[in-house]
């Protein structure tokens, strides 16, 4: 038998994860200066991953470039209101696509996300049901066949995974995987109007939960 051996992410991306999850949940608060040499030795990595980390969380705007160096800005209400706009605006793009070709649509990506995502509700696993939520919307890019628009959310995807972290935990997710499966159902309908109705309720409740957490944690 052969066995492939488990691909692990490369530092630098492990790095990031965690940086940018630290950040979300509000571990790394605002303002904290991040020293380069202080990070490496504490996440065990080299120099290099940690400055390609600190670059890439300040395009997506979790820290800044100070006079004194970079230092956590943090995610606020108006980044939430912001993040959402965004992804409300290209998955209605993609849903819309999806219905333009419904006709040889394969429906697969959102039946395989959603069965999986029943099974992490019934196992209490809200990690592999985080990854499974995400992979059902970007069903949405696959089916749309707009690579440019998929690429898009693809820049976007790694910090509504952070996102939907701290809004899955302690949450029954069994109604969510039921909301899921009725989001497809109206889409495959072909009857635009009613999908992106139910699409922008489905994901202004998602903006809403998170814009919830942040003012429970800034109460604190």
């Amino acid at each position: 038998m052969i066995v492939t051996p488990v691909r692990q992410p490369p530092l630098g991306e492990q790095l990031l994860g965690q940086l940018r999850a630290l950040i979300v949940r509000g571990e790394l608060a605002e303002g904290t200066h991040l020293v380069e040499g202080w990070m490496a030795e504490r996440f065990g990595v080299s120099r290099g991953p940690v400055r390609d980390a600190l670059k890439q969380l300040e395009i997506e705007g979790l820290v800044e470039t100070r006079k004194r160096g970079v230092s956590v800005r943090g995610l606020t209400d108006t980044d939430i209101v912001e993040l959402y706009a965004v992804r409300g605006a290209l998955e209605t793009l993609a849903v819309r696509e999806v219905i333009a070709r419904a006709a040889e649509a394969d429906w697969a990506p959102l039946d395989d996300a959603v069965a999986v995502m029943r099974e992490a509700a019934a196992a209490a696993d809200p990690v592999r049901f985080g990854a499974a939520d995400l992979d059902f919307h970007s069903g949405f890019y696959a089916i749309a066949a707009n690579r440019r628009l998929a690429s898009t959310w693809a820049l976007h995807r790694p910090l509504f995974a952070a996102m939907l972290a701290v809004t899955n935990t302690d949450r029954d997710l069994a109604p969510v995987a039921q909301d899921h499966a009725d989001l497809s159902a109206v889409v495959r309908s072909g009857e635009v109007e009613p999908a992106l109705a139910a699409l922008a309720v489905h994901l202004d409740g998602s903006c809403s939960r998170m814009r919830a957490f942040m003012a429970t944690r800034s109460a604190a």
